[in-house]
């Protein structure tokens, strides 16, 4: 039989949740994708998925197999990539995780300028604020906001993301603005659960961190809702600037104590150290950090 056909049609059903979506995706009839991942089980003797009628499950045997199938599929396309032309245009499918918040609101743009100027790509994007994994789930590259640490990974810090302090100008003028974080304990914030520490907020003072344990009536992981309530006086809010820039652009909301602000995050692409970097990852790479440079806010300042 042909294997790596099975391996492709195997690997496409899982990662688009069925035969017909995998069918769709592989130009191909969902009988055919069907039968290929049938002869591949009868190829290696196990069973692979457990069918129903309404979802696909995958048996132990299944898990194992298509972290290696993955693997193959995507050392194959690197080395086709690496004998391609000097000349030729990136192209195949690239798949990409990115933050929920920052995706809607950042890359939607970005991403519909890099697919007019690289035509031969299929971007297949997820927005999740859940941390993937690169290989088992099969993805070329992740966007991670974070102050990043884990040497397993090759990252490229694409842009700055400053914190920052605000809530709205009535608010600051029923309450008062602090002038130390200290003074954070007496007001009502507005506290976004994917912060590292969301009941505490982190600081600078004198080049050294300083913590202030928050409280309030709203916490979220929702940017719209942040906002929202911030305009609306519910609160301060504290974190990422690219949530609240255009509030803050508009005067809606006013910041406050930016000597104190903690050292900024950075937006990385990353990607596994163990594959080299394909064309059309390093394209998406490179399109981004211009795009970000070129881009009013996220120059460093």
């Amino acid at each position: 039989m042909d294997v790596l056909s099975g391996m492709r049609a195997f690997v496409a059903t899982i990662d688009s949740g069925s035969f017909s979506q995998a069918a769709r995706e592989l130009g191909a009839s969902k009988a055919t994708v069907s039968k290929q991942v049938a002869a591949l089980e009868d190829h290696l003797r196990v069973r692979l998925l457990q069918r129903t009628t309404r979802k696909l499950h995958l048996t132990d045997e299944g898990r194992v197999f298509l972290e290696r199938a993955r693997g193959i599929l995507n050392d194959l396309e690197d080395a086709q990539d690496a004998v391609s032309p000097l000349g030729e245009e990136p192209r195949g499918k690239l798949r990409v995780s990115a933050p929920h918040t920052f995706g809607a609101m950042h890359l939607s743009e970005a991403l519909s300028a890099f697919i007019e100027r690289y035509p031969l790509i299929h971007v297949d994007i997820e927005f999740s604020d859940r941390l993937v994994n690169l290989v088992d789930e099969g993805f070329d590259a992740v966007i991670r906001i974070s102050r990043l640490q884990d040497s397993t990974l090759i990252a490229r810090r694409i842009a700055p993301v400053t914190m920052t302090l605000c809530a709205s100008p009535a608010y600051w003028r029923k309450h008062g603005k602090p002038s130390h974080p200290s003074e954070l304990r007496h007001h009502k914030s507005i506290i976004y659960s994917y912060l590292s520490t969301p009941g505490e907020w982190t600081f600078k003072e004198d080049g050294k961190h300083l913590s202030v344990k928050i409280s309030g009536n709203l916490t979220t992981n929702n940017d719209v809702v942040i906002r929202s309530a911030a305009v609306q006086g519910v609160g301060i809010f504290y974190g990422p600037s690219f949530i609240v820039d255009h509030a803050l652009l508009q005067g809606k909301l006013e910041p406050a104590l930016e000597s104190f602000n903690d050292d900024p995050l950075s937006v990385y692409a990353v990607y596994p150290s163990s594959r080299n970097l394909s064309p059309k990852v390093r394209a998406f790479v490179d399109f981004l950090v211009e795009w970000f440079r070129h881009t009013p806010g996220w120059t460093e300042s």
